[in-house]
């Protein structure tokens, strides 16, 4: 006698309780019981697919293998993506496909149609599917060098006549080869994690480059006599005028890729060989990171988690644009965000949506800038409040008063290191009795290149490095990794997979108060907060060497010497 899926796992170890939960809901509503236990969070997709397998004799599957491309493309992305299915591989005549819905017994009839063979099935997580679905589908996509390289060897000789007339414009952006070249180019820059794709015009040509984890490659030589057409194409996409070359253009588009949501901002100038494009990539399901997974680590994780809970004062990061300021700021409210909190933003532009927080757009246009758009925060009782950056004299003061009234603070600045903020608020004219008693933290950060873990070549570190590094003893002889010079298929050969970041955190203490009330330089404020403990970016940098995170030449890269 067959087991019922409830008795399977309950014998797995679902607590009765929770399945009597569903079976009632089930009572009074239908439905699958597994899919009711999913819903309610009482049981895990996994553990339901794994009960089902046992009930009807399917093999469960966590991990899909290697996949038959050419197989799997014979299936319509659409009808993959709503039948949650995909096919893994032939096997003895017959295809073995992957589910997460085995009960929908019309998927097998519409496999073997589709795909000419005998179906055998095996069960496995639905996001495990979709994802390999997404992922297959965008391979597939032509490379943007293969999109160009059809483009020289067709005859477009007409592109090349009267390209300075809208109307022809519109005709040419309108011809496949240049739509599947930009395509192709947003596809390849999404599947190879570039934040940003810079198209530049020079005399003979245009150069296509990514950026990936901070770094700009070079991806592509295009055609000069595809430059006009290009650049009418990204500006039709993103709702700019395509018969303005004269002036600077912004805009933006959303886009959806390999199941991907990607919001795009859209920078336009002219130059002297023609118009300089460049597309800002940003992923809209991108995860917000605890604190302890974008970097912090130990004392300086203990102290940052301790200012961020405190009730009134300011908390600053610093650092150069693309340093990831945004991203720990985030992190911060999200470990705050609580419904006993009042949390309001005023950004520019809004990066991530953060649920259960006021999220306010600058708007330059209409005069709503950081200092008008903090004054009306004021008048929404807030307890936390986030500007995105301070800019003049006018927003410090008024963030400086909202602090000194009883509220959290948080902002940034461009600053080199934690204690050149003391510095910059005093060259905005701010007193420095009102610094030293509204400001409570001080973080500066730099991102650097995570090494590639398929690849990393370990190797000891030479006295020289611990000298660059200022490490002090007990570092001699360790080992170390370094990224591979060609790099592996997993970090698109460039021996880094992602960045990390590293802090320095300056706690603004009775001393360090007594110096900012004398107006004492950012160098002796530095040199006080290191005697007390602070460990400075390229200290911080240097114990993310030794645990192997990333290089020396990343920290080197990205750190101030110091004097």
């Amino acid at each position: 006698m067959k087991l019922l899926l409830g008795e399977i796992l309950v014998e797995a170890g679902l607590s009765p309780e929770r399945l009597k939960k569903a079976l009632d809901l089930q009572k009074k509503r239908g439905g699958r019981i597994g899919t009711l236990l999913i819903r309610l969070n009482l049981s895990t997709e996994e553990d339901v697919l794994k009960a089902l397998g046992v009930q009807l004799n399917l093999p469960f599957q966590a991990e899909l293998g290697d996949i038959d491309r050419e197989l799997a493309l014979k299936l319509p992305i659409t009808y993959a993506k709503k039948a949650v299915v995909i096919p893994l591989r032939r096997h003895n005549g017959s295809v073995l496909a992957a589910t997460s819905e085995p009960l929908n017994l019309s998927t097998i009839d519409d496999l073997s149609a589709l795909l000419g063979a005998d179906i055998s099935l095996c069960l496995a997580p639905s996001d495990r599917i979709l994802d390999a679905v997404n992922r297959i589908y965008s391979e597939d996509m032509n490379r943007a060098e293969d999109t160009a390289q059809e483009m020289e060897e067709e005859d477009l000789s007409f592109l090349a006549a009267e390209l300075d007339e809208p109307t022809d414009l519109l005709e040419v952006t309108d011809d496949a080869p240049i739509i599947r070249l930009v395509n192709s180019l947003l596809s390849q820059a999404i599947r190879e994690r570039a934040s940003d794709i810079h198209i530049e015009p020079f005399e003979k040509e245009m150069i296509a480059r990514f950026r990936i984890d901070g770094i700009l490659y070079n991806i592509l030589t295009i055609q000069k006599r595809f430059q006009a057409s290009i650049a009418s194409r990204v500006k039709i996409m993103s709702g700019l005028n395509i018969a303005e070359k004269r002036l600077p253009q912004d805009g933006g588009m959303r886009i959806k890729i390999g199941g991907k949501d990607v919001d795009i901002r859209v920078s336009i100038v002219p130059t002297a060989f023609g118009e300089r494009i460049v597309l800002r990539l940003l992923y809209r399901e991108s995860a917000l990171l605890p604190l302890d997974q974008i970097g912090f680590t130990g004392d300086t994780l203990t102290r940052f988690n301790e200012f961020i809970e405190r009730p009134h004062g300011i908390i600053l990061v610093t650092g150069p644009t693309g340093s990831g300021k945004t991203t720990t700021l985030y992190a911060a409210l999200s470990k705050i965000n609580k419904p006993d909190k009042n949390i309001i933003t005023i950004e520019d532009p809004i990066e991530y949506q953060l649920k259960g927080i006021g999220q306010i757009q600058v708007n330059a246009k209409i005069q709503l800038t950081f200092a008008a758009g903090l004054r009306s925060v004021l008048r929404q009782d807030p307890d936390v409040i986030l500007v995105g950056e301070i800019r003049d004299g006018e927003t410090a003061e008024i963030a400086i008063q909202a602090a000194l009234t009883g509220h959290l603070v948080f902002s940034t600045l461009h600053t080199n290191d934690a204690a050149g903020a003391v510095t910059r608020l005093l060259d905005m004219k701010i007193e420095p009795f009102l610094i030293s008693s509204s400001v409570i933290a001080i973080l500066a950060q730099r991102l650097v290149r995570v090494l590639c873990k398929e690849c990393r070549e370990p190797y000891r570190i030479t006295p020289a490095e611990i000298a660059e590094l200022e490490l002090k003893t007990g570092a001699e002889g360790a080992t170390v990794y370094r990224a591979k010079e060609k790099g592996c298929g997993a970090c698109f050969n460039t021996g880094y997979l992602g960045r990390s970041a590293i802090y320095e955190l300056l706690n603004i203490d009775d001393d360090i108060r007594q110096l900012i009330m004398k107006d004492t330089d950012a160098s002796t404020i530095k040199a006080l907060a290191t005697e007390k403990g602070m460990r400075t970016l390229r200290q911080d940098g240097a114990a993310r060497v030794l645990e192997g995170v990333t290089s020396i030449e990343e920290v080197v890269r990205v750190t101030q010497k110091e004097a």
